[in-house]
This record gives structure tokens, C-alpha cells and sequence, in this order.
């Protein structure tokens, strides 16, 4: 099954990478959406680009994010359209299941942007987070805002690794062999030292929902003694 799967992002990602910014989005636009497609393999292999002079990082960075809204206006108007019952009963081919729809609805109901936001930096979660703010109703303009911060980051941590091991690691890795380290089962050394970057990158990023976490509970428990 992983291999099966492995084959078809390596042949999504040749593919469409051949579109340039245009595949940046396509492929961002269907990590954002339901299906299990890895933005490390998107996003780091842009920055790596950036770094060999054949694109721009600014660019790059805004179709990731757009690409990245898009697929999440996707799935908040499928929950909108479709209800919670389709969304639980069909789930579970991409991954989904009821027991993940219910926590996140638990907590959405009254933190729904935080939500949004800190879903957006999350395994996993990022993927599906915009279901129960489609289920809710959630304001489309603080929608927006939220899942394009949120994107925002994760999309600039990773354009980032991308231009370091490029830039500044030297160690001739290519776009292929970038796809290879989140794709294969047999990874090379340099690609098993890209896979620990982003592993550190992502503990990092949980460090910083921590605390946002944090600072909106003790700004949510202030607002409750005032009211």
C-alpha cells in the first residue's frame, strides 16, 4: 500500500512539476484537499529551486498558499453541501474517520478560528480541519484569513528547508531525490538527513501551536472573568 502510494505521488509530482508555479498550486490545492498527498514534496523541492535560481521564492510561497486555500475552500464547501453524515460514512477511503470528525467538531464549536489556524500546522489535521468549519458555517472572510496564516507558515518552513540544503548544506541532492526521501521506504543517507530536518522543523512548529495554545487560553479564560 505504501509503496502503491509512493508511485503515484512520485508520478503526480513528475508530472505536474513540470507546470512550474501552476503545479506548485495543482499539488497544494490536493494536499489541502482530502487526499493524502505530502506538501514535503511540493514545497521543499520549490525551495530547492529557489536556491538553483529557477524560481522565485516569493512567487512559489503565494501559489503554495493559494494552492493551499483552495483545497481547503474545497472541503468546507463539501462539509457545507454535503452534511456530516456523508462526511463520517465516506471518510474513511481517505483516511477519515468519525472519532477525528468528532474531536475536531468539539473543539471548533468554540474556537473555531484558533482552530482553523492551528489545524492548518498539523499532520494530518491540516487536511481536515476545513470540514468542520464548513459544518459550522464559519465566517468565509475569517476562514480565509485563518487557513492562509496558518498555510502561510508550514508553506515558508518548508520552501525554506528546501533553499537550505540547496543553498547551504551542498549536498547534491536534485527535485528527485527529495520526492525519493518521502516517498520511498529505502531512503539515502542525505535523504534520510532531509526527513530529520523536517521531523526537527515539525517538532518546532508543535512547539509554537504549544504556545499559541497557551496565549489563547489564558486570553479565552480572561474574556470569560470579564463577561
Amino acid at each position: 500500500m505504501g509503496e502503491l502510494l509512493g508511485n503515484a505521488i512520485s508520478a503526480i509530482v513528475e508530472v505536474v512539476g513540470a507546470l512550474g508555479y501552476t503545479g506548485i498550486f495543482v499539488m497544494m490545492f490536493l494536499e489541502s484537499s482530502f487526499v493524502p498527498f505530502p506538501s514535503e514534496v511540493v514545497m521543499i523541492p520549490a525551495g530547492y529551486l529557489v536556491s538553483q535560481g529557477e524560481m522565485n521564492a516569493i512567487i512559489a510561497v503565494l501559489c503554495g498558499i493559494c494552492g493551499s486555500l483552495a483545497g481547503a475552500l474545497l472541503n468546507y464547501y463539501l462539509a457545507l453541501k454535503l452534511g456530516r453524515a456523508f462526511l463520517v460514512r465516506y471518510g474513511k477511503y481517505v483516511f477519515f474517520t468519525e472519532s477525528t470528525m468528532q474531536k475536531m467538531e468539539d473543539f471548533f464549536v468554540k474556537h473555531g478560528p484558533i482552530s482553523t489556524f492551528i489545524g492548518r500546522l498539523i499532520t494530518v489535521v491540516r487536511q481536515y480541519i476545513s470540514l468542520p468549519a464548513g459544518l459550522a458555517r464559519m465566517n468565509l472572510a475569517k476562514f480565509c484569513f485563518y487557513t492562509s496564516l496558518g498555510a502561510g507558515i508550514w508553506v515558508i518552513i518548508l520552501t525554506f528547508i528546501g533553499y537550505y540544503i540547496g543553498e547551504l548544506l551542498h549536498v547534491g541532492m536534485s527535485v528527485d531525490s527529495i520526492v525519493h526521501a518521502f516517498t520511498s521506504s529505502a531512503p539515502t543517507a542525505a535523504e534520510i538527513e532531509l526527513k530529520n530536518i523536517v521531523k526537527q522543523a515539525g517538532f518546532y512548529t508543535l512547539g509554537f501551536v504549544a504556545v499559541c495554545l497557551v496565549g489563547y487560553i489564558i486570553y479565552w479564560q480572561y474574556k470569560k472573568r470579564k463577561a
